[in-house]
């Protein structure tokens, strides 16, 4: 019997301050880089799958705060996008946030080696395809981009 696919939902949160955006480098290490959607080596936003029983906004609460160590005071859904790759399928909700408390910190080495704030018009490359589908959202003030 063949093993049916299912379909994943995670996010990537938009955080913003002073014109600058937060990302995270992924560990090179496929195996580190904890993503079904092939991310090993790039940029990428704060974020995760969510859990059974969350919304949106307290997912990406508990996702930055574990990955950076930043509390969000509040964080707002801006879009939506479909990720796929051969072997994993995921809806991606983009929030944003720039409320928050507190400095960006590696707290997953394993899987993050650094946090850094980039000029949204000075992003570094390569960036983690649904991060980069989210900014594009963002910059184009649409909510779904069908591509």
């Amino acid at each position: 019997m063949e093993e049916k696919k299912k379909v994943g939902v995670g996010f990537g949160v938009m955080i913003l301050k002073n014109g600058k955006i937060l990302l995270g480098k992924r560990h090179e290490d496929p195996e580190k880089a904890s993503s079904l959607l092939n991310g090993a080596g790039t940029w990428t936003m704060p974020g995760g799958k969510l859990h059974f029983g969350e919304t949106f906004e307290e997912g990406a609460k508990r996702e930055v705060l574990e990955e950076t160590g930043i509390r969000l005071s509040k964080v707002n859904v801006i879009c939506v996008n479909q990720d796929m790759v051969e072997t994993a399928h995921f809806i991606t909700m983009g929030l944003f946030s720039d409320s928050f408390e507190g400095d960006a910190k590696v707290m997953e080495p394993d899987e993050i080696t650094e946090w850094r704030w980039f000029d949204l018009n000075s992003l570094p490359s390569p960036l983690y395809f649904p991060s980069a589908k989210v900014l594009e959202n963002y910059r184009q003030n649409r909510f779904y981009i069908q591509k």
